[in-house]
């Protein structure tokens, strides 16, 4: 029996958004913080709609990691999600410093 392709993608998001979040996580570690508001800025949906639809992103990552492993889904995220968090923290920092 196929699965139906929304129900299908639902799953692969489901699975994607543990490993964005293993990512986020071992990331901001490796910054040398432990921040719950950046780790929360990093994997929310309106940070991962720049692109596309977040279950959409999420459906990537969850396949990638089936397919080819933590290494793959990790390398994907690093190319595609990091600089836009990277963006971020740099216009934040920038923000503050106007005040």
């Amino acid at each position: 029996m196929t699965k139906d392709p929304v129900q299908r993608e639902r799953e692969l998001a489901w699975i994607g958004d543990s490993v964005l979040g293993l990512y986020a996580r071992q990331w901001i570690l490796d910054q040398g913080r432990y921040d719950a508001e950046e780790y929360s800025e990093f994997t929310r949906n309106q940070s991962l709609s720049v692109l596309g639809p977040p279950t959409s992103v999420e459906a990537i990552i969850g396949d990638l990691y089936l397919r080819e492993g933590l290494p793959a889904a990790f390398a994907w995220i690093e190319e595609k999600i990091l600089p836009l968090h990277l963006k971020r923290l740099s216009a934040k920092a920038r923000s503050r410093g106007r005040h």
